[in-house]
């Protein structure tokens, strides 16, 4: 028996939520500006979409209340530095960045 598809309609939702965005906030790594990447999401029918730029929250504000008047689940996040030893440590092989690594975190609800 074959499995029917059922063909989804302009002005339905999509599946497909991006949880790794970044902004014009993310200093040397992003160029979307929040209300483009909000109409963009609002016209490709995106149920959710998240901002995790890296390093900061400077954007988290404006793009929560973008997205909430346009009709899109805002899911705020970021992108962080994840360092091998402590923050305070910087070797002069390793260029003080070496071996680092990031973790993209993406709020949950009001605890976490």
């Amino acid at each position: 028996m074959g499995v029917k598809q059922e063909k989804k309609s302009e002005g339905t939702r999509g599946d497909f939520v991006h949880l790794h965005v970044h902004s014009e906030y993310s200093l040397l790594d992003g160029a979307a500006q929040l209300d483009k990447l909000v109409d963009a999401a609002k016209a490709l029918n995106f149920p959710a979409i998240a901002l995790t730029d890296h390093g900061n929250l400077f954007g988290a504000i404006d793009f929560y209340t973008a997205a909430k008047k346009a009709g899109i689940k805002p899911i705020v996040g970021c992108e962080l530095y994840v360092a091998p030893g402590s923050r305070f440590e910087r070797s002069s092989q390793d260029g003080g960045y070496e071996g680092a690594s990031h973790c993209t975190v993406l709020v949950r609800n009001e605890t976490g």
